[in-house]
This record gives structure tokens, sequence and C-alpha cells, in this order.
């Protein structure tokens, strides 16, 4: 699917899971996405949780979600630092909000939880954090991928084919442009 013109970014913050990162971002490159690394601070390197590099490419205070058609949250322990950063669930709730597609996998539903975005709707997540997304209000499914409405779940890097085939599919929807 040529997906040419489609900006979406993938949140970084330290300690992410490395595959829930750069899978994503080679998969959505190599659909024709142009992939915009957003943390905290632009130009700021994070490590990965065995230290490989991910240098943001803006900052989160720098940029509206009006910019983006998509948000990926990746895993890994970044999700917890994410959601320390205001800037950064301004842009996932501005997303939500906008209908855009939202795309957590492993942890990163975590940051979903400091949102509404995981209020009456169906999910999944690794097995650790399901008190949290209940508590957050969705209903927690043990499956690879789980689609509802805008939001877009999975449990862990193995689930990430099924992951990253949703997104483009949702992408290529044309949902993304609402």
């Amino acid at each position: 699917m040529d997906l040419t013109g489609t900006r979406v970014a993938v949140l970084v913050e330290q300690k992410y899971e490395e595959m829930e990162v750069w899978y994503p971002v080679y998969r959505l490159r190599e659909a024709g996405c142009e992939v915009v690394l957003v943390g905290p601070e632009a130009g700021k390197i994070y490590p990965s949780k065995l230290g490989y590099p991910a240098k943001a490419d803006m900052a989160a205070a720098d940029v509206t979600a009006d910019q983006f058609q998509a948000v990926v949250i990746p895993g890994g322990f970044s999700p917890d630092y994410i959601r320390r950063s205001e800037p950064m669930l301004k842009l996932v709730r501005d997303a939500h909000a906008q209908g855009k597609p939202l795309a957590a996998i492993c942890h990163g539903p975590w940051v979903l939880c400091s949102t509404t975005a995981l209020r009456g709707r169906r999910a999944t997540g690794y097995f650790s954090i399901k008190d949290d997304m209940v508590n957050a209000g969705a209903t927690f499914l043990d499956a690879e991928v789980v689609v509802d409405g805008n939001v877009i779940t999975s449990r862990k890097p193995d689930d990430l084919p099924a992951f990253m085939a949703a997104i483009i599919q949702m992408l290529g929807s044309g949902h993304a442009s609402r």
C-alpha cells in the first residue's frame, strides 16, 4: 500500500523496546510514510533498554496532532517516562480527540491509560498492565491485535506483523484524514 504523504509520529523516550520502535519506523517508511520520532526534547538521544539510540526529530512541545495522521506508542519501559511528560500526553490526547489512529503495543497502552482513549473500548497490551487498562475503562482481550475505533493495540513484539498490518490498513482506509 502506498502511503506517500502520510505523516506518522512515533514516540520515543528512554528504555524503549527496540523492536517496537524500529519495526514500525521502517515498515511505515517502506509504505511511503514520513515518520517523525517525537520525544520530550528535539535532538536528544534516547537509549533503548539495551542502549540502542533513537534521536528525537522533534520535541512534543513543538508539534501538534494536526501535523500527523497517526501516533505510534512503543513499549518497553518508555511508556512510564512518556506518561510523565505533559507535552507527550497532550499530543496523544489531541490525536485521540481528532479521531486519528493511536497505535500502542506492549506497555504502550500505559500511555493511553493516562488519557480517555481506552474508556469503553476493547484493547490489549502486555499482561502485566491488564489491571491498569481495565481501570482506565478498557475491556481487556488477549489477542495479537485489537482494533476498536481509532485505537489499535497489541501485546508484545511477536505481534508486530499483525500490529503493523492493522496500522497500515487503517491509514490506507483514509481513517487518518479525519
